[in-house]
Order: C-alpha cells, then structure tokens, then sequence
C-alpha cells in the first residue's frame, strides 16, 4: 500500500491509516512526496510534471523490492494516482482516490480552465505565478494549518449560497473562510508538525505541482482516458474543493470503479473521518485483494 499526499500536506496526513492498513496485514508505506517535507525541492519548476513525479513513484517501488502496489491518493497525491493507474498499470494491484476525480481530457489545461470558468483569482491560477503563493501561505503559516484544516461548519450548497468565496475559490480560502471553520480535528502535535516542516522547507516545491498544470495536460495528448485496474472513489459530501459531483460520469472511462461518499466530511478527509476512510478502504481492499492472494 502506498499512500500518495497532498496539497499542502505531508506523509504524517496518512497517520491514521497507516496502523490500520498494517494492523490488517497491509505493508504501508507512506512517502513525502518531491517538494515536501523531509524529501524536499528538487529540480526546476519543469521537473515536477506529473511524468516526472510518477517516476519518483516507481523508482521508490524498485528501491525496496516492490513489484506490484496499490496506491492510494489524497488531493494532489489523487491526480498522481490516477496517473500512474493509467501510464504504468503493470505496477498497480488497484489504485484509490480520495476527493480527485478521474477526468477525461479537456480542451484546455486545469488552470486556463479554472481562469476561464473562476476568474484570475482562483488559487490554481494565482498559484501559477512564481512567488505569489509562497508571499500569501508563508506570511500566515503560523496559523494556516489550524485554520485551514477544520470541519466544515456547513454544507456545500450553503457554502455556495453564502460565502463570496464559492464562485472563485480564491487562494485566500487556504487561509481559512469563517463560515468553514467548524470543529477542529488536528491536535497540536500534528499542527505543529506541519508548521515546523514548511517553515523548513518552504511552498515552492509543493506549489511547482500546480505550476505543471499546462505541462500536465500537453504530455497527455494522445493518450488514453481509460482506467482498467480495481480502482476505489472515495468523497467527502462537505469537500468545497472537489465536491462529490465532480466525479460524475467516472464509470465511463474507469469501468471497474467503485465509489463511497463520507458524511458530514470535508476536503482532508483521512484527517477528518479516519474511521470512515479506513472502514471503507480496508473493506474494499479485503473484498478485491485480500492479503492471503499476494
């Protein structure tokens, strides 16, 4: 099991799942993926196209012996696993998703579409200027990670009714929006975990993945949509970021998809609803490969 991360988190989001998976006979491995924590930057902005961290996946699998994974991702760490899914199955036992779609691709790359349909404000194109995002997420780092990963306090639609931010998700939503910010779930250990990490690292690894938007989507020209490994959805019905409904019509280009909405959850869902997410992960993973067929 190797368990991919996200924006802006770290291999300790996966804390909760790794005892689990291993206590159910699972090896699990969780990496800081290239830019992050005790991995750090690497390379130039162009070096962390998704080609590229995919290759990170797979030397990190032949550097400890493993022939065959199933990989499991969270936000951005989901894009990649969807990634490899589709360019390097022969590695996969199954890939699972938590939030990211499996989308078709687009007439245009992630971040033009997101100017296009959200404005110049939206955090996928602010964070395409080198340095914006780094200024705003660095000058709040000694509260982003306790404002930001919170419960939501309402649902999406009332989010959309209410908040100015819903149309746009500006970048400053990562700072924390008053009307999301309900029950806190990270304790101070792992507030202060993150903290301690970014402040040594920095964002402009982890913010070089958005900055490979359009690159992303130019290396895919040509190639295949479909999915054909086991593969898993897992939502969050309170996710402003990806709501459940951006992964409609996935069973047309995953046919062996597998879906699960957790309730009254938000975007950090491991984090948030750890027994949900592992009840259901170790649920699908026990019906489809149980440890005693490996």
């Amino acid at each position: 099991m190797l368990l991919l991360h996200g924006f802006p988190e770290l291999a300790h989001s996966w804390r909760q799942q790794m005892h689990a998976l291993a206590a159910a006979g699972y090896r699990a491995i969780a990496p800081d993926l290239r830019g992050y924590g005790d991995t750090g930057a690497h390379g130039e902005v162009a070096d962390y196209r998704m080609a590229n961290l995919a290759q990170d996946v797979l030397g990190l699998l032949d550097a400890l012996g493993i022939a065959k994974a199933v990989v499991v991702g969270h936000d951005f760490g989901g894009a990649l696993a969807w990634t490899l899914a589709r360019d390097h199955a022969d590695r996969l036992h199954g890939v699972v998703s938590l939030c990211t779609p499996y989308t078709r691709r687009t007439d245009t790359d992630l971040a033009e579409t997101m100017r296009r349909t959200r404005g110049p404000d939206n955090y996928m194109v602010f964070f395409q200027t080198p340095g914006a995002g780094e200024a705003l997420l660095t000058a709040n780092l000694d509260t982003l990670f306790d404002r930001l990963m919170r419960r939501p306090a309402m649902s999406i639609d009332e989010f959309n009714q209410r908040s100015v931010h819903a149309r746009a998700l500006p970048a400053d939503l990562f700072l924390g929006v008053p009307e999301l910010m309900g029950e806190r779930f990270l304790d101070e250990a792992a507030i202060a975990h993150y903290t301690q990490a970014f402040r040594r690292t920095g964002f402009t690894g982890p913010l070089n993945w958005y900055r490979n938007l359009p690159r992303n989507w130019a290396d895919t020209e040509g190639r295949p949509d479909q999915v054909t490994v086991p593969a898993l959805m897992l939502c969050a019905d309170r996710d402003c970021f990806l709501p459940p409904s951006t992964t409609r019509g996935m069973e047309h280009i995953v046919p062996d998809l597998e879906r699960h909405t957790v309730s009254d959850c938000g975007h950090w869902m491991q984090q948030e609803r750890p027994e949900a997410v592992n009840r259901l992960l170790l649920d699908w993973l026990q019906r489809r490969m149980p440890t005693s067929d490996r």
